[in-house]
C-alpha cells in the first residue's frame, strides 16, 4: 500500500499547495460610495484626504476604466446580481413603469451576491443604502428587502438619499428604527449615518469571528456619502476651509496634473470643458463651502474604513480578505436644494418638538422639512450647508470638478457619468509585482457577481423558488490580480433614460437622450470625449449601433419608457399634444390618437370672457400632465403655443423638469419670458411686450435651435442655443406652477389669471 494513501489527510494540505486551493475559503467585503467623482480619491488625483484607501491602492490594484451604470438603483441592482439593470428589473428607479426591464425592483428571476454564495457556506452581511425595491405598495412590502435576498443581517437606509443626523427608512434587519429608538446602537456622541455604517459594519465584522468562525463572510456596504444633502460633521468640514476658495479652475488642473504625474491620464487627452466659470458666481463664500462638505463627507468615509480594516486585522480576517472599493456612478451635477424655496420656512429660535413614533418613521420624507428636534429644514444660499437642519447639494461646478477630466455627470453615459475607481485589495490572492500598479483592461459592475462567484468557488444557480434565473453577464476580474488578461469576449452596454452607450475595443458609441444623435470616440486617444468620428467612420457606428439594438432587445432595454426616436415621416409631421380649458370636453388627445389624462389641483373656475369659455387659475391651482412619458420635447425643434387673457396674468404657464433637462414659459411683470434647460445650463430670453387681452403667446426652440417668444405670431424675442434639449426630462408636463423641478432661478411663482388652450407641438407642426 502507498505510504500516502494509508495516510489520506496527509495528502490533504498538499493537494492543496499542488492544484492551488487555499485552506480557508475568502472573506469579500464589498465597498461603494455614492454621487463621487472619478477624481475624487487621493490615489485617483484628489486633493481630498483618504488614506485609508490610498492605502488599500497601493497594496492592490486600481483600475483605470471601471464602469457603472450611472445611476443609484440600476447600479445596485446590476452589483447585486451579475445582471445588466434592466434584466434585473432595475432599468430606471423604483417606480413601476409596466414595462418587463422597468419595474422598479429585483425580478424574481434574478439573484444577489448573497444567495449565490449561501450555499457554498457564506454568511452574508449588508449595511447601508439599498435602494432595490419598488416604492409601489409601500416600503412595507418587505419582498425585496436584504434579509428576504439572502443576507443573515443588515442596517441601513431601505431608500435614497437621506438626512445624514437624522436617517429616513431607516432599518435594522425587518425593523425600522431611529437613532432614538435602536437598542443596539446608540453612539456616545452625535450620530451621523457615515459612521453609523461603519461601525455597523465593524460590530458584523467582528461577531461573526465570535459566532461563525468556521465561515467565510460576504459584506456589502454601500455608503451614502457623498451624496446630497451636503451634511458633515464640523470637525472635518474645518479641515477643508478656504481649501476651495480659489474656485474650480485651479482644482481641476492640479488633478488633471497629478494624475497624469501618476500614470492614470494620457497627457493627449484634453480636458473637457469648465461647466460653471467661478467669476460669474455671486456668492463665493457659499459656493466654496458646498465643496468643503462634500470633502469632508468623504474624508469621514475613509476614516469608517480605517476603522473596517483595522477590524480585519484585529480578528485575524484580513490577509484572508477581499476588499473591493467602487462607486454607483459619476459625480452629481443635481441642484438639490441650491434655491430657497417658499415652502421651506426659515430658522427659528424656538422650535417646535416632534416626539419619535415608529409609525412615522419608515415613512418619513427624504427632505423633510423640519428636523426631529423641531428646526425648519432651510435651502438655498441663505445658509451655509453642514448642519442638520441644511438640504443642499454641492451643484454643477464642483461635479465637473469631480468629474476631471471627462465630460457630463451621473445620469449620462459619457464618461463623466459611468467611470469609477476600482480598487482590488487581496493580500493572499495578488502577485507582489501588481501591488500598487493600474490595471487598464475595461470593466464594468456585472463583472462583480462573476468574481465573487469565482473567488468563493460558488456555482451560479439556474432556479429560484421554481423560476428560472437569468444567466449572468460579467467576466471575472480574477485574473487582474495576476497581471493577466480578462480575455473578455462580448462589448459593454449602457442605457439610462435614453442615454445609450456601447463600448467595444478602443471605440466607444454614445448618445444623449432618446433622440439624441451616435457620437463615436477613440478611447485610447480620446477618453475624455471631445473629438466625434462618427462622420469619418460610419461603418464603425453603424456596426455599433446594430450591437446595441441587439444587445438592447435582448436585455429588456425595449421597450422604454422614454418616448422612441421619430422616423423620418414623423419628423415631418410632427406630434402634437392640445389642453383645452374651461370646455369640459373630456380627456385631451395627441395627434396619435393617444389619450391623456391630468390631475387637477386645486379645481380651477371656469369663466366666461369676450365670448370664449376659460379657466381662471388663483396661484394654488395647477394640472399635472399625465401622458406617460409626457411629450419628448428632446433633440427636435418643440414649441407650446397658449392661448391666454394677458391682463393681471403673473406667473408660470408651463413647465417640465428641473436643473438637468427642462422648459418654462411664464409671465412677469406683464411680459413673457422662456428658460430652457440643457445639461444643466440655462437659456433664458424675456420680452418687454406686454400681454393685453385675448393673447396667442408662444415659445419654443425652432428648427434652427434658437430659443424664441412669439405673440400673436411676431416674435419678440429669440436667442441662438446650437443645439435641442438633449434628454426628455422625467417629470410629467405642469400647467400653472413650476411644480416639479425649478428650471428658473429662483422659480417663479405659480400662474394666476386665465387660459383659454396649450397646444404642445413636437416637430415641424408649429407654424
Amino acid at each position: 500500500m502507498n505510504r500516502f494513501l494509508k495516510y489520506p489527510l496527509l495528502l490533504l494540505p498538499f493537494c492543496m499547495i499542488v492544484y492551488g486551493f487555499s485552506a480557508e475559503r475568502t472573506n469579500i467585503l464589498l465597498i461603494m460610495s455614492d454621487d463621487m467623482g472619478y477624481s475624487d480619491l487621493g490615489c485617483y488625483g484628489g486633493e481630498i484626504q483618504t488614506p485609508s484607501l490610498d492605502h488599500l491602492a497601493a497594496n492592490g490594484v486600481r483600475f483605470t476604466q471601471f464602469y457603472n451604470t450611472a445611476r443609484c438603483c440600476p447600479t445596485r441592482a446590476s452589483l447585486l446580481t451579475g445582471l445588466h439593470p434592466h434584466q434585473a428589473g432595475m432599468g430606471h428607479m423604483t417606480e413601476d413603469r409596466h414595462l418587463p426591464g422597468y419595474r422598479g425592483e429585483l425580478l424574481p428571476s434574478c439573484v444577489t451576491i448573497a444567495e449565490v454564495l449561501k450555499p457554498e457556506g457564506y454568511a452574508a452581511y449588508a449595511v447601508g443604502k439599498w435602494h432595490v425595491m419598488g416604492s409601489q405598495g409601500g416600503l412595507m412590502n418587505k419582498t425585496n428587502w436584504p434579509t428576504s435576498r439572502g443576507f443573515d443581517k443588515y442596517y441601513g437606509i431601505i431608500a435614497g438619499a437621506t438626512n445624514y443626523f437624522e436617517p429616513a427608512t431607516l432599518v435594522r434587519n425587518e425593523t425600522p428604527v431611529s437613532p432614538l429608538a435602536d437598542p443596539e446602537y446608540s453612539p456616545a456622541g452625535t450620530y451621523y449615518l457615515t459612521d453609523a455604517l461603519s461601525d455597523n459594519a465593524v460590530r458584523y465584522i467582528k461577531d461573526h469571528k465570535q459566532e461563525n468562525p468556521q465561515k467565510p463572510f460576504f459584506l456589502y456596504l454601500a455608503y451614502t456619502a457623498a451624496h446630497w444633502p451636503m451634511q458633515a460633521l464640523p470637525e472635518d468640514i474645518a479641515k477643508y476651509k478656504h481649501k476651495y476658495d480659489g474656485g474650480y479652475e485651479p482644482v481641476r488642473e492640479a488633478r488633471r496634473d497629478r494624475m497624469i504625474k501618476a500614470g492614470l491620464l494620457n497627457r493627449d487627452w484634453e480636458l473637457s470643458p469648465q461647466a460653471e466659470n467661478w467669476e460669474n458666481v455671486k456668492d463665493k463664500n457659499w459656493e466654496s463651502a458646498c465643496m468643503e462638505v462634500y470633502a469632508a463627507m468623504i474624508d469621514r468615509m475613509d476614516q469608517g474604513i480605517g476603522r473596517i480594516v483595522q477590524a480585519l486585522k484585529e480578528t485575524g480576517q484580513y490577509e484572508n480578505t477581499v476588499i473591493l472599493f467602487l462607486q454607483d456612478n459619476g459625480a452629481c451635477a443635481e441642484g438639490t436644494g441650491r434655491q430657497p424655496r417658499k415652502d421651506y420656512p426659515n430658522r427659528v429660535s424656538e422650535p417646535v418638538y416632534r416626539p419619535y413614533s415608529p409609525e412615522t418613521v419608515i415613512f418619513q420624507r427624504e427632505d423633510d422639512k423640519r428636523t426631529r428636534d423641531g428646526f425648519p429644514v432651510i435651502q438655498g444660499n441663505l445658509v451655509m450647508p453642514g448642519d442638520k437642519d441644511t438640504f443642499i447639494a454641492y451643484g454643477r461646478g464642483w461635479a465637473n470638478v469631480s468629474n476631471t477630466p471627462f465630460r457630463e455627470y451621473k445620469h449620462w453615459v459619457h464618461e463623466g457619468g459611468i467611470s469609477t475607481p476600482l480598487i482590488i485589495h487581496a493580500p493572499s490572492l495578488m502577485k507582489d509585482s501588481m501591488k500598487g500598479k493600474f490595471y487598464r483592461e475595461y470593466g464594468q459592475l456585472v463583472d462583480i457577481m462573476t468574481t465573487c462567484a469565482d473567488l468563493a468557488g460558488a456555482e451560479y444557480p439556474k432556479q429560484r423558488h421554481g423560476i428560472e434565473v437569468t444567466p449572468m453577464q460579467g467576466t471575472s476580474l480574477k485574473p487582474a490580480l495576476e497581471g493577466k488578461s480578462l480575455e473578455r469576449t462580448v462589448p459593454l452596454f449602457w442605457e439610462h433614460e435614453g442615454n445609450r452607450a456601447v463600448r467595444d475595443g478602443k471605440w466607444k458609441l454614445v448618445a444623449k437622450g432618446p433622440d439624441g444623435d451616435w457620437e463615436l470616440y477613440d478611447m485610447e486617444s480620446d477618453r475624455s470625449e471631445m473629438h466625434n468620428l462618427a462622420a469619418q467612420n460610419p461603418q464603425i457606428a453603424e456596426k455599433m449601433e446594430k450591437q446595441w439594438k441587439d444587445w438592447a432587445v435582448r436585455s429588456h432595454v425595449l421597450p422604454w419608457p422614454w418616448e422612441s426616436k421619430l422616423s423620418a415621416k414623423d419628423k415631418e409631421k410632427g406630434i402634437k399634444l392640445e389642453l383645452l380649458f374651461g370646455e369640459g370636453n373630456g380627456l385631451p388627445k395627441d395627434t396619435s390618437g393617444n389619450a391623456v389624462s391630468y390631475t387637477v389641483k386645486g379645481n380651477p373656475v371656469t369663466v366666461e370672457m369676450a365670448g370664449k369659455s376659460a379657466s381662471r387659475f388663483d396661484g394654488g391651482t395647477w394640472l399635472e400632465v399625465e401622458k406617460k412619458p409626457a411629450l419628448n420635447c428632446a433633440g427636435t425643434p418643440w414649441f407650446a403655443d397658449v392661448e391666454i387673457y394677458g391682463d393681471d396674468a403673473d406667473g408660470v404657464i408651463l413647465s417640465q423638469g428641473g436643473l438637468v433637462h427642462g422648459y418654462s414659459l411664464y409671465v412677469k411683470d406683464g411680459c413673457p419670458g422662456f428658460g430652457v434647460r440643457i445639461d444643466g445650463t440655462l437659456f433664458q430670453i424675456t420680452s418687454e411686450k406686454t400681454l393685453k387681452g385675448w393673447t396667442r403667446l408662444s415659445a419654443g426652440i425652432t428648427s434652427e435651435k434658437t430659443i424664441q417668444i412669439r405673440v400673436d405670431g411676431q416674435t419678440v424675442a429669440e436667442k441662438p442655443i446650437d443645439q435641442f434639449i438633449t434628454g426628455n426630462p422625467v417629470d410629467n408636463m405642469v400647467v400653472a406652477s413650476d411644480l416639479k423641478g425649478q428650471v428658473i432661478e429662483p422659480a417663479v411663482n405659480p400662474f394666476t389669471g386665465v387660459l383659454k388652450r396649450i397646444t404642445v407641438y413636437r416637430g415641424a407642426l408649429f407654424r
